[in-house]
């Protein structure tokens, strides 16, 4: 019929550029798993999203296994940045370790889909290479500042080639209480410290618990 109008179509949320397809749907993933969770991100949820083919992901990322690898990649290195950031104020060792441990929990409060995506063994490859140097990267930074804050550990055991026991103690206490906050177990005791007293608030006292032996 002359002057009927036609259903508009689906356009994505973010057009991409040509030439940058592989950084759209990077883009374009990022915002599937933050809208739908894991279970709504499929390689043709992120095509849909960008407006490219069905096809799209494949050519770029082989599968979606590929796909959610180069994604927690994207993840790591914002966390490496985060904690480095966080860090680089401060004026003693344990001070910057103290502040990585924070910036490690408020990324996980800020990104919960992407930080419960990187830590998804089972849904990445390891071995890939972009995320397997960004694991490492982001490793580096822990060992690195634990390193500095307890000098007197055994070398060996608070290096970057091995996870000794200040390594594993400094990375459970933020990645545990993360998982806990994300998982909303926390909320009792947050509300019983009364007025004042948030999630970041309770991990500054939980980490001021851990300073015992380590320089100021």
């Amino acid at each position: 019929m002359v002057g009927s109008a036609k259903p508009a179509a689906n356009k994505p949320s973010k057009p991409y550029h040509h030439g940058a397809l592989r950084g759209a749907l990077l883009e374009a993933a990022e915002r599937v798993l933050e809208r739908e969770g894991m279970v709504g991100l499929t390689l043709r949820a992120v095509a849909r999203e960008v407006g490219a083919s069905h096809a799209a992901p494949k050519n770029h990322f082989a599968d979606l296994t590929g796909l959610l690898s180069e994604l927690a990649a994207v993840g790591f290195d914002r966390l490496s940045d985060g904690m480095l950031a966080a860090a680089a104020g401060e004026p003693t060792p344990q001070a910057r370790l103290n502040a990585i441990g924070h910036a490690y929990v408020a990324f996980a409060v800020a990104e919960p889909g992407l930080f419960q995506l990187m830590f998804r063994g089972e849904r990445l490859d390891a071995a890939r290479p972009a995320l397997k140097a960004r694991m490492d990267r982001a490793y580096g930074v822990l060992t690195d500042a634990v390193s500095a804050a307890y000098p007197h550990a055994n070398a060996a055991s608070a290096s970057a080639s091995g996870a000794g026991p200040e390594v594993v103690r400094a990375w459970s206490i933020v990645h545990g209480y993360a998982m806990l906050l994300l998982d909303g177990r926390l909320e009792r005791i947050i509300d019983e410290a009364g007025a004042g007293r948030d999630a970041m608030a309770l991990l500054d006292a939980v980490l001021a618990l851990d300073n015992g032996g380590a320089p100021d």
